[in-house]
């Protein structure tokens, strides 16, 4: 298997789940006593978000470029980003990148054409709700996006921010988006929800959504193995 690296930290709390269904995805998949070598380099979620709120994309570019060029230094044949948020720059990161990086939204975008869904929902920080880069690939296969209203955009972005970043899990903030979920099945008529912040599945959990709920954490690591396998 090739040696993975992962930019984390965006945030701590996802960042650990990326890593604990890695290794032992790993370990089932290959079997035995493996365990993958891998490399972690983490970097700081609230840089990222407030270069992201001021739109300095070409520094949050070289914020995440030293992050790579670290995780190729230590060896990284393929890398990740552990949140969605950073994808943003995406392409413009790639380019500048001696190795592949495997996108959690083209992964995403793959898994739901797979699915023949044609209308989804969208949740996650306010860059990823707001902007084009998650949507897009999505409304080019001809999947309808549909994200929460303002009001709601404005509660998710803010519980993203000062909860789940944090590794902090309220019951009422759960049941909240449950209901802004519930609301787009019937106002918007979604068929799946994609849980566009690598948070959001610590949420969660097991609990029971109105409609079926896309992990992007879960998707994008199937995608890695592929490319690591390859």
């Amino acid at each position: 298997m090739k040696k993975l690296g992962f930019i984390g930290g965006t945030g701590p709390e996802s960042t650990l789940l990326y890593y604990r269904k890695f290794v032992y995805e790993a370990n089932r998949r290959i079997g035995g006593d493996f365990f993958p070598n891998l490399t972690i380099e983490s970097i700081n979620v609230y840089q990222v978000l407030e270069m992201c709120g001021r739109s300095d994309f070409a520094g949050l570019t070289d914020y995440l470029a030293k992050a790579v060029e670290n995780l190729v230094a230590a060896g990284a044949e393929i890398v990740a980003l552990t949140g969605n948020t950073p994808h943003i720059v995406f392409e413009a990161l790639q380019a500048r990148s001696a190795v592949p990086l495997v996108s959690i939204i083209a992964s995403t975008r793959d898994a739901v054409v797979t699915q023949g869904l044609k209308n989804v929902g969208l949740l996650g920080t306010r860059f990823t709700m707001e902007a084009d880069f998650f949507k897009q690939p999505l409304i080019d296969k001809g999947i309808t996006v549909a994200i929460p209203s303002r009001t709601e955009i404005d509660f998710i972005a803010d519980r993203i921010h000062y909860e789940l970043e944090k590794g902090i899990i309220n019951p009422q903030t759960r049941q909240r988006f449950i209901a802004v979920i519930e609301r787009m099945r019937q106002e918007d008529g979604i068929e799946a929800v994609i849980l566009g912040c690598t948070e959001l599945p610590l949420l969660f959990g097991e609990e029971a959504l109105p409609v079926r709920g896309l992990d992007t954490v879960e998707i994008h690591i199937d995608a890695l193995f592929t490319a690591l396998l390859n």
